[in-house]
């Protein structure tokens, strides 16, 4: 017989019995306190000088992109985008693995975390996170939408299933994965099973997908993203960007009221946070940049990959198991928060690149053309840690600035973005956090203090104040005057000791832009005119 501890009802257990899995011990929904407590006393992890429990998420420090599949059915088979991203995996083989991993978690330890996907109630998705370390359900419990009481719990009838068993591994011979590592989306089924692998991004990510699948359907735009807002919802704002761009970081601003540091759906009510918490980078974290963050990391936040110091104070310096080190915390951690997650009609937004190459300006405005241009290509620098494999900036193109997390083709998400810019008029602005003076190793990467005053003018509608030059290589409208910003580093040339280099450089990351956006194919010709226009020599721009 399962013993229930935690929140529990006669249909709970059926609901487990019905999925077919007869654990020992369920640990439902328990506080944030008794799953630290579980943590320490079964060796999961270390409480912190900060009342945040740290772990370490062993082998795997970053997502396992090689080892994500989802199931090939009816459903699936002439929606999904496949190729190298979005993988085809047969849906009998995922029966059989998914068969395999319920016999293995019989008669063990069991948690379980009842929640949502969706702040706005008329999309939600109610879901259900099973794990079997209890510092998991704690990020669950951290990144989800939990419920308001015990009527919604009672009530809870999950949607999604997600099963992350850490210590259940794929035998590639038998169950055609690339590794023993694997995370498979079973869209029709809305089951997601993860094993292999403790870093806990899988759980959020897969949701994610699921969502990104699912939303279009219902006329709901799904982006990945991150908001925020000021004292009205037409203040509303968007960051898009992947992960080391800057949407926690830039989101997260004491003047505004966060919605949300990540993924966001964009309906006709307005825009709603998917998750109920943030999942930020920590690696150099200090309290003067990044004060927000800094005091969310505290009892009831997890740390992974953090190095302790003496005392058990975090080393957010430290990248001793990794450069992708993170903080899970509920989004009421940070002060101000948007409760619940849901905003406006965006006024504007963001788009954010970290160019690995040093040669995009800090800031520019893009037309309604360009913005389209820019979403589809998606530029940016993968960030070392983000992913196995990644040591150190990469430049990649990475459509709707999530091409990793979007199951359906990036024409369907670009032709939502394009209706919805034109509906509400929104600006849109493309925001380089990355190297300046020089490339990755040569130069440095642009100042957070900088990067903050220039969205902030963005948002306040000061940077129309300012001059503006056009970028004839990148096809980009550049600001010459921010305030709080050193004029010199808005033209990224002038910050370059040898100008011969960055123009060579330039027009390298110009012909990129124009080789990657030739697989898209029937783009209106405004659209595929609003990129960057190299020389196309190779001997640089001017």
């Amino acid at each position: 017989m399962t013993q229930v501890t935690g929140w529990q009802d006669g249909a709970f257990l059926s609901q487990i019995e019905e999925f077919g899995i007869r654990p020992s011990s369920v640990y439902r929904n328990l506080s944030a306190r008794d799953l630290e407590r579980q943590a320490v006393e079964r060796g999961e992890g270390t409480i912190s000088s900060t009342g945040a429990i740290t772990v370490d998420t062993g082998m795997y420090t970053g997502r396992s992109p090689d080892d994500r599949y989802i199931v090939e059915d009816d459903m699936t088979r002439d929606t999904a985008d496949w190729g190298k991203i979005n993988r085809r995996f047969p849906s009998d083989r995922f029966d059989e693995l998914l068969a395999r991993m319920k016999d293995h978690a019989n008669g063990k330890d069991l948690f379980v975390f009842d929640g949502f996907a969706g702040a706005d109630p008329e999309y939600r998705l109610p879901i259900r996170v099973i794990n079997d370390r209890a510092w998991q359900s704690l990020f669950s419990s951290c990144m989800f939408i939990r419920p308001t009481g015990r009527d919604e719990l009672e009530s809870h009838r999950p949607e999604l299933v997600v099963m992350c068993i850490n210590d259940f591994e794929a035998v590639p011979e038998r169950d055609g994965t690339g590794s023993n590592v694997f995370i498979i989306i079973n869209m029709s089924k809305k089951i997601v099973i993860i094993g292999g692998t403790k870093y806990a991004g899988e759980i959020k990510k897969s949701v994610f997908s699921i969502m990104n699948y699912l939303l279009p359907d219902r006329g709901v735009f799904p982006m990945h993203c991150s908001a925020n807002i000021g004292k009205h919802d037409k203040d509303t704002a968007l960051f898009f960007g992947l992960s080391g761009t800057g949407k926690t970081s830039l989101s997260a601003d004491p003047a505004r009221m966060l919605i949300g540091d990540d993924e966001h759906g964009w309906s006709d009510n307005g825009t709603f946070n998917f998750e109920g918490g943030c999942y930020a980078k920590c690696i150099n974290l200090s309290r003067e940049a990044e004060p927000e963050i800094w005091d969310a990391i505290r009892h009831g936040a997890v740390l992974e990959n953090v190095t302790l110091g003496p005392g058990n104070v975090p080393d957010y310096a430290s990248h001793a198991r990794t450069e992708n080190t993170r903080a899970a915390y509920p989004l009421e951690h940070i002060p101000g928060a948007k409760i619940p997650s849901i905003g406006g009609n965006p006024k504007v937004i963001i788009f954010l690149t970290a160019d690995a190459l040093g040669v995009l300006p800090p800031v520019s405005r893009l037309t309604a053309d360009g913005a389209m241009y820019h979403f589809m290509s998606g530029y940016t620098s993968k960030l070392a840690g983000t992913e196995r494999g990644i040591k150190e900036p990469k430049s990649v193109f990475s459509e709707c600035f999530g091409a990793p997390f979007m199951p359906r083709p990036a024409s369907a998400y670009a032709k939502m973005l394009g209706e919805r810019i034109a509906r509400h008029n929104s600006a849109v602005y493309l925001v380089n956090t990355g190297w300046s003076g020089g490339p990755y190793g040569i130069g440095r990467r642009i100042s957070i203090k900088y990067s903050r005053a220039m969205v902030t003018a963005a948002l306040t509608g000061s940077i129309n104040d300012s001059p503006y030059v056009h970028n004839d290589l990148f096809n980009l409208d550049v600001p010459t005057m921010i305030e709080c910003v050193p004029p010199v580093i808005l033209d990224p040339r002038n910050t370059w000791e040898n100008k011969d280099a960055y123009d060579v450089t330039a027009d390298k990351l110009a012909r990129m832009f124009v080789e990657n956006f030739a697989k898209f194919t029937g783009v209106p010709a405004n659209i595929a005119g609003a990129g960057p226009a190299p020389r196309g020599d190779g001997q640089g721009s001017r």
